[in-house]
């Protein structure tokens, strides 16, 4: 007797696909949490991830209200519809976390990264380095005789660029944060 080939989510009771068409569909979601501003929260929030084996692709974390001591946490993570369903809910049952918005679907927002760069170079690719900072709108932040660190904000796009023309002028180090992200209009 031959074993039957069945697909995940089928059953040999029915003709129909029992499958819902989303569940293999892996996306980035940009998750803004805010929380109580005090000592713990940050670790509590992300063991809440790597216990359940939710993966962090970027995080930031920053004070948004001295006065009412909360922060905001924004977390940039990947899953199913299903899997980012879980970890807002699962956010927002913890007991310091006052507000879970996930800025992918609340409409538009206005996403930038933070990278700092370490180029070493001499003579024409000193002067060539500074030309495409300017250009990229890029600062910088420390110079020696031997090097530039640059720090440049924006778009995942335009800091990939940057570093491609940096490369052939000496680009040693390169520190990339992750996102931060804030809803735009009312």
């Amino acid at each position: 007797m031959q074993a039957l080939n069945i697909k995940k989510g089928a059953s040999s009771h029915s003709a129909y696909d029992l499958r819902t068409p989303y569940e293999d569909v892996i996306e980035t979601h940009t998750l803004a949490v805010l929380v109580d501003n005090e000592s713990g929260v940050l670790a509590r929030v992300i063991g809440l991830f790597s216990g359940r084996g939710y993966n962090i692709e970027s995080l930031t974390v920053a004070e948004v209200d001295h006065r009412g001591h909360l922060s905001r946490i924004t977390i940039v993570t990947r899953g199913t519809p299903q899997v980012i369903e879980q970890i807002k809910a699962q956010l927002e049952r913890m007991v310091p976390v006052h507000e879970v918005h996930d800025l992918t679907v609340e409409g538009p927002a206005v996403q930038r990264e933070l990278a700092l760069f370490k180029v070493a170079g001499t003579g024409d690719h000193r002067v060539e380095a500074l030309r495409l900072a300017d250009i990229f709108r890029a600062n910088v932040v420390d110079s020696t005789l031997e090097s530039f660190v640059f720090e440049i904000t924006g778009t995942a796009e335009k800091i990939d660029a940057f570093a491609e023309l940096m490369r052939p002028l000496g680009l040693k180090e390169m520190a990339r944060t992750g996102v931060a992200a804030l809803a735009r209009g009312a």
